[in-house]
């Protein structure tokens, strides 16, 4: 007895004191302040360990290194670049970058995100294309292999793409493999040895200190990037596994958006890799070492590549998304396989809807994670009572995260349309300026709104007290999410 008397208020102060800290010392977004200090005092000794693995902040944590010449190298490249474009000294080679010089800019100086303007795009929504042209750009290679994946199956997919690295690997070619440590769980010892003994490495990010008991696990690197010789670059939302081939029975057909860049923008695709690698590696390499000079004419497609994390309080890619949503004169298309915006973005849907505007979403007939599910329903029902347009689509999982706008600029990448992509996963998106390969994309969405029905707000509104539970549930979780 005497010891519950003492154990009792240690925990209660131990949660006050917790709380305190949440909500004076920690700058993080108040939804989320409130939910955790309701989750502390409705759960005081799980709550505290909840925040532990879930809660920690990392934004003033720095897990990226520069070397010194290569930092030095960015700045110098910013400043001029920033110059240049103010003082209207750049060469713009379409004729619609020039007018998104102030999204431009905001990417420059929120992010570092160099403009390149020589790169040539091909754009893969089927997972047999995408990993074909993969395969062979990998058989290809005569210098390096860089890859970074969210997840990796060890299923038949995954023994090809292993099966292809330690064959370049013992050929002398360098080889190496990034993957989430979360997000890859089931990966085998044997994948990761086999190209281990070819000569390649291979790392894991955030992997536990301690067996079995990840503190890191609530932060996920969600990026998908692959770097070739430094000369073509693969960005966008495909996974390794056998599911992105339609070869999973719940999902069908994977819906997906990857792109494939040849030219400049390669260098900074490179740059995110080798920031990843080095965060994960004992050994490190230097971003000046393997960027390149491009002095072939590949096309005109502007680029830049911008990524965002939990080590940052900025939020890049959302600021870029409402960005891009608040200058569309004509119209806004999003895919995405969960809507769950904050309130910052959701009002700048709801004033390109209030405008006038043409906003579309289109999201997955089925969920892969529920309570995300039901709460991106809870959220599209606000945007159909002022205008805007939702699609499901039918023809199998839709898993990209597209946004599009005016034929003129539009953004392919990782990050999904909630809390947890903005906030807590590290991401990164190719921004393209391109009236050519935005319409190319536009068409795309066209096309999937012939495999997709149109959800009506007569529809929405007959939903059942079932459905209604479920969105406000989570909903209410969403912050966490």
């Amino acid at each position: 007895m005497n010891y519950i008397s003492v154990i009792i208020p240690f925990i209660f102060i131990l949660n006050i004191a917790l709380a305190i800290m949440i909500i004076f010392l920690e700058r993080r977004n108040v939804n989320s302040i409130w939910m955790w200090v309701l989750v502390l005092t409705l759960l005081p000794l799980a709550g505290f360990f909840l925040y532990i693995i879930f809660g920690r902040n990392l934004s003033k944590s720095k897990l990226f290194r520069w070397d010194e010449k290569s930092y030095h190298l960015l700045k110098k490249m910013v400043t001029s670049q920033l110059t240049l474009i103010r003082e209207n000294r750049i060469e713009f080679t379409d004729k619609t970058i020039k007018k998104y010089k102030d999204f431009i800019i905001m990417n420059l100086t929120h992010n570092a995100s160099l403009l390149t303007q020589n790169n040539k795009l091909d754009v893969f929504i089927d997972g047999e294309e995408k990993f074909n042209s993969l395969l062979t750009d990998i058989e290809q290679a005569k210098e390096h292999i860089h890859i970074l994946y969210y997840i990796i199956r060890d299923d038949e997919l995954g023994k090809r793409l292993a099966n292809v690295l330690a064959k370049k690997a013992s050929e002398g070619i360098k080889v190496r493999l990034l993957y989430d440590d979360l997000g890859s769980r089931s990966l085998s010892k044997a994948f990761v040895q086999k190209i281990k003994s070819a000569g390649g490495e291979v790392e894991s990010f955030f992997p536990p200190k301690i067996p079995f008991i990840n503190l890191t696990i609530n932060f996920r690197n969600h990026r998908k990037l692959v770097i070739i010789d430094g000369e073509v670059g693969y960005i966008g939302g495909f996974n390794v596994g056998d599911e992105y081939l339609g070869l999973n029975e719940k999902f069908g057909y994977w819906r997906d958006t990857h792109l494939r860049v040849v030219g400049e923008a390669v260098n900074n695709i490179q740059t995110r890799f080798i920031q990843d690698w080095n965060q994960a590696a004992k050994k490190e390499l230097l971003i000046k070492d393997y960027r390149l000079s491009f002095e072939k004419k590949y096309g005109q497609c502007g680029i830049q590549i911008v990524s965002s994390g939990p080590d940052s309080q900025l939020e890049q890619i959302k600021k870029a998304y409402i960005k891009m949503i608040l200058t569309a004169k004509e119209y806004v298309y999003i895919q995405s396989p969960y809507f769950i915006p904050d309130e910052s973005l959701l009002d700048a849907l709801k004033i390109a809807c209030f405008s006038g505007l043409d906003v579309r979403i289109m999201i997955p007939n089925k969920p892969d994670h529920p309570f995300v599910y039901w709460a991106t329903y809870s959220n599209i029902g606000e945007l159909l009572k002022i205008g805007a347009k939702v699609y499901i689509y039918e023809n199998g999982f839709l898993h990209c995260k597209t946004i599009l706008s005016d034929g003129e600029i539009g953004s392919v990448g990782t990050a999904n349309i909630d809390v947890r992509s903005f906030r807590l996963n590290f991401e990164v998106n190719a921004f393209l300026y391109s009236s050519e390969e935005v319409v190319r994309l536009t068409n795309i969405f066209l096309k999937d709104m012939e495999y997709s029905r149109e959800l009506t707000l007569e529809q929405y509104e007959q939903r059942s007290l079932k459905i209604r539970f479920k969105e406000s549930v989570s909903r209410l979780l969403s912050p966490i999410l």
